[in-house]
């Protein structure tokens, strides 16, 4: 008689964590049972539940659920780096953001979180030649949550962006692991030039509410820029900078900003 193997379903213990959390929120408001069910107790993965919340948040008369659903769910199985940036990102939120007190809020209710994995599906859909359904998928996105992302950006594992409201990433640009950044920052070009033309910024940068970086310019790893700053030149690796134009006032404080969240200069 041949020896039947059993096969276990893999660990995951970011998936079981919210599926936990989903559960008690239902029994401590049940009004919630349906948005929770259907957003994520009907789903075996968190990449099932990340592909329905795209495919729900961006419908549009344009391009019903079935079809955006299909292609999260294509994005999903082709590139498991997605899902694995999926649960980076959740992190982030949750260690940086002292608003967030569970796992499952960014998934249900944080537009900064929800933008980002939307982008990282129209990413995808440019990396793979299907550029004019990128910009569709850009194009949502900026609609829905007032994140404005462009597909080919190049954009890093363990992303928290606070509040997200007016957030702008151009072309060329390129954002490192564990940035932290805040609402109304702009990483966007100095004019109408073509080519690389947009900033690249480091791992561990914290950038604060309103900044503006722009143009084709450095921004070292884990150095600070200050709310409201304009950026024109690069920033060196652990550095503070701030005004406009931004100048480095002093070090970064720390060596992860990003992480601490700390945004006071001197003291």
């Amino acid at each position: 008689m041949a020896e039947r193997k059993l096969k276990l379903s893999p660990l995951d213990p970011v998936w079981s964590r919210v599926c936990d959390e989903a559960e008690t929120a239902i029994k401590d408001d049940p009004l919630l049972g349906g948005l929770i069910h259907s957003s994520l107790l009907h789903h075996a993965t968190m990449e099932q539940a990340l592909a329905y919340r795209f495919s729900f948040k961006l419908a549009s008369p344009e391009m019903g659920e079935q079809i955006l659903r299909e292609i999260a769910d294509q994005a999903y199985h082709d590139d498991p780096d997605l899902g694995a940036a999926a649960r980076a990102d959740l992190m982030a939120v949750f260690d940086r953001d002292p608003a967030c007190h569970r796992y499952l809020q960014p998934i249900l209710f944080f537009k900064g979180y929800q933008a980002v994995q939307a982008y990282r599906i129209g990413h995808w859909l440019w990396t793979h030649g299907r550029r004019d359904l990128a910009y569709f998928v850009q194009m949502r996105v900026s609609e829905a949550f007032g994140v404005d992302i462009h597909p080919a950006a190049k954009v890093g594992r363990g992303i928290m962006i606070d509040h997200a409201h007016s957030i702008v990433i151009g072309e060329t640009a390129v954002v490192g692991d564990n940035v932290s950044m805040l609402h109304s920052v702009t990483l966007g070009g100095t004019g109408k030039e073509d080519g690389d033309r947009h900033p690249k910024i480091g791992d561990g940068v914290l950038i604060g509410a309103g900044a503006k970086v722009l143009g084709n310019i450095s921004i070292g790893h884990c150095s600070r820029i200050a709310a409201g700053s304009v950026v024109l030149q690069d920033v060196p690796a652990c550095k503070t900078v701030a005004g406009v134009p931004a100048r480095v006032v002093g070090e970064a404080g720390c060596s992860n900003p990003s992480l601490t969240m700390d945004q006071v200069i001197g003291g």
